[in-house]
């Protein structure tokens, strides 16, 4: 609970920390409704309520974390996944976390486009703000997403997003459940997406005490454009993925946390190209070569829980 010493220094709590709607008016991000969190510790981000309540732009003590390519945060009107041979999805990618899903994600598939149908497919916000009277205050939104077809899939995606109020954690809490009257496969892969400065020479991806990549250099066109997946159980409940990057004489690291019960594996990409230079710490529900997809039944759902803990070190 927030204490009584801060309450009388501020004449409305919202000043130290708050989520506010706001909506883009450019270019072709107009339109697009979103909800601005600052939560007073020096994490701030953008929830993109119509492009699945996923993370546009965050920042960390003032740096920029998230990639952002050339397409910004178009709005989904715009939005064709089909294109391009089903590759619609790089038309629109963009920003700290794309959800993919929910019964296909990766190459596209006939009758499956690039990533699923999930991606930049608009939330209901059923609720959002500040919760200042909790043991411990946090700012929240919580909303849901339908992917459907009449006679086929039927699978809602609900969505509660929190950022404890002057901390440095990020938390989402997912549920998916078939609404459908037919079992369904159902796919979820998590892409987080790092660009500069967060990413730089000289970083490093871990998963638990095993090294995945360090980056040489930044751009470069040594390397193409490649992702590999890694089975995340390493014994525990929990898998814990970092990236490492020196930021002058500090060192920044990210560590996702998530559950591997639900999310057994974990997929690593980067295009480290001139005008590309992302990487991906992507948690998955399936491998990358012969994965299957679980079943979920009529009525049946499927809870998924990741932080996103940021810290800055000497």
């Amino acid at each position: 609970m927030i204490s009584e010493d801060l309450r009388v220094k501020l004449g409305d709590l919202r000043q130290f920390a708050n989520v506010r709607r706001i909506v883009l008016d450019d270019g072709v991000e107009r339109g697009v409704s979103a909800l601005a969190f600052t939560n007073g510790g020096g994490l701030d981000f953008w929830a993109l309520a119509d492009r699945s309540l996923d993370i546009g732009p965050l920042w960390w003590k003032g740096l920029p974390v998230a990639w952002q390519s050339m397409a910004g945060f178009r709005s989904p009107h715009l939005h064709h996944p089909e294109e391009d041979g089903g590759r619609g999805y790089s038309r629109t990618n963009s920003g700290f976390l794309v959800t993919c899903g929910l019964d296909h994600f990766r190459q596209p598939v006939p009758g499956h486009p690039m990533h699923g149908r999930l991606p930049f497919t608009p939330a209901r916000v059923t609720a959002h703000g500040e919760d200042w009277n909790r043991s411990e205050p946090v700012l929240f939104c919580e909303g849901e997403v339908m992917q459907f077809r009449f006679g086929g899939e039927a699978l809602r995606l609900r969505r509660r997003l929190e950022a404890p109020i002057g901390g440095n954690v990020l938390r989402i809490r997912d549920e998916v459940t078939n609404l459908s009257n037919q079992p369904t496969p159902q796919a979820s892969l998590y892409h987080f997406n790092f660009g500069y400065p967060a990413l730089a020479p000289g970083s490093s991806v871990t998963l638990g005490s095993r090294r995945l990549l360090e980056v040489k250099a930044l751009p470069d066109v040594s390397l193409s454009s490649e992702s590999v997946s890694y089975p995340a159980d390493n014994g525990g409940a929990t898998a814990v993925c970092k990236l490492t990057t020196m930021d002058g004489g500090m060192m920044l690291e990210i560590a996702i946390s998530f559950d591997v019960s639900t999310l057994p594996h974990l997929q690593l990409w980067h295009d480290l190209r001139p005008h590309a230079c992302v990487l991906a710490i992507e948690p998955c529900t399936s491998a990358k070569v012969n994965g299957a997809e679980s079943v979920l039944l009529p009525g049946e759902s499927r809870a998924y829980a990741l932080d996103v803990e940021f810290a800055m070190k000497v």
